[in-house]
């Protein structure tokens, strides 16, 4: 049974008023690759563009992306975020990892969080670079673990 469909086969909101608030936190991963030639860090371990440093540009549009997913995701619950943390590692294959991990004390789990703040890091990466290829590649945007509500992903 898709939960966002209603039985008169409409779309609809899941209603969580009868679900108790918990402890959620959810760790979402998107990946920048970066043609080689490109990857020009400075001692900080920050890429520089045109448009300033990068990564900590990218770091707040995440954290902001976050706390808005439910006005970009149709259905979203509006939830209070109790943290957001973004991190973002330019790894020994020329891509940037970016990890975001959210927590919440709600009724409905963070994983639309954590992956929208991921996925806007990534897209505010690739917007800041662009001016120096378009060859970058966004990939691997997937939820790593989540935990609290009925059960746990990823969970080692």
């Amino acid at each position: 049974m898709i939960s966002h469909i209603g039985s008169d086969n409409r779309p609809k909101m899941v209603d969580v008023s009868k679900k108790s608030i918990t402890r959620r936190t959810a760790h979402a991963r998107s990946v920048v690759r970066f043609p080689p030639e490109l990857v020009a860090v400075d001692d900080s371990g920050e890429i520089q563009s045109k448009k300033g440093p990068v990564f900590q540009t990218a770091i707040i549009a995440g954290v902001m992306a976050a706390k808005k997913t439910h006005e970009l995701v149709p259905f979203c619950h509006p939830l209070r975020l109790e943290d957001c943390q973004i991190n973002i590692v330019l790894n020994n294959e020329a891509a940037a990892v970016i990890d975001c991990r959210v927590t919440a004390l709600d009724k409905t789990g963070v994983e639309m969080e954590a992956l929208t703040g991921a996925s806007i890091a990534a897209l505010t990466v690739y917007d800041m670079c662009k001016s120096l290829s378009h060859d970058l590649v966004i990939s691997e945007t997937r939820l790593i673990e989540k935990r609290g509500g009925k059960s746990d992903y990823g969970v080692k």
